[in-house]
């Protein structure tokens, strides 16, 4: 995905913005969460999704997006991101689900995902996704004014593949605000210090897919889904962080 050249330093009332576009992503992504189990379709989740945000005042920013038909992401099993809402695709006990949500608040993009178990995951699945939730943590805790882009990505790869699993390379993190997608990439694998540096006022999202096999990936040809290439299992988690004076914040938590 292509992306603009220039990395916008945000004001303190645009911050104030994305933190109200985040928190009702956060929000959204909670009030989904008990839907998630077996028999639902992907199609309901995103039924729902839908109602939800409109009755929020705010509109589904993916809805339209490139063409995409649906107003959340929903990527099951080995799909590893942008899974398209089906009625047809009901989940069941043992699926990992990731719910990829970005309300478009005031202009302003609220970008969070999670993966959720569907009644009881394989110990495997459990292991993928915790270590995936915690690869984001880690992403996260390397933002400071000064560091680099790099430092994430390394931060990333170094748990994953130490806990045998692998990071796709086809997709990444990307600036938000006004824009849905924007500069700086933010790459889930690499070196320390290499990339852009950080600056108070930045924003971005962090948002690693952690695969069980192979880190490949095979795009469908509906445009959209990306599988893994060997079938294996992918799980993803994303926030939208702003770079501060003396770290980073969260705009995607609950509160």
């Amino acid at each position: 995905m292509a992306r603009t050249e220039t990395i916008e330093i945000l004001s303190s009332r645009e911050l104030d913005k994305m933190r109200t576009a985040g928190r009702l992503a956060a929000e959204l992504l909670a009030h989904l969460e008990p839907m998630v189990k077996p028999g639902v379709s992907t199609l309901e989740l995103n039924d729902e999704a839908e109602r939800w945000t409109k009755a929020h005042g705010a509109t589904s920013a993916p809805l339209g997006y490139k063409g995409y038909p649906k107003s959340i992401c929903t990527s099951v099993n080995e799909v590893i991101c942008h899974g398209i809402p089906n009625a047809k695709e009901v989940l069941k006990d043992g699926d990992i689900i990731n719910i990829d949500v970005t309300p478009l608040v005031d202009g302003y993009h609220g970008d969070t995902s999670k993966t959720f178990f569907v009644g009881t995951p394989s110990p495997l699945a459990k292991k993928l996704v915790e270590v995936t939730e915690k690869c984001l943590m880690l992403g996260i805790a390397e933002v400071k004014p000064g560091a680099r882009t790099g430092d994430i990505g390394a931060a990333i790869q170094e748990y994953a593949e130490a806990m045998g699993f692998s990071v796709v390379r086809d997709f990444s993190g990307h600036g938000v605000h006004r824009v849905f997608h924007t500069a700086p990439e933010i790459l889930h694998f690499g070196k320390r210090g290499t990339g852009k540096r950080f600056r108070a006022g930045m924003v971005f999202t962090i948002e690693p897919m952690i695969n069980e096999g192979t880190w490949e990936a095979e795009v469908q040809a509906d445009g959209w889904t990306a599988l893994t290439k060997d079938r294996k299992l992918s799980a993803q988690f994303e926030h939208t962080v702003a770079v501060t004076e003396d770290g980073v914040e969260i705009l995607t938590l609950l509160p």
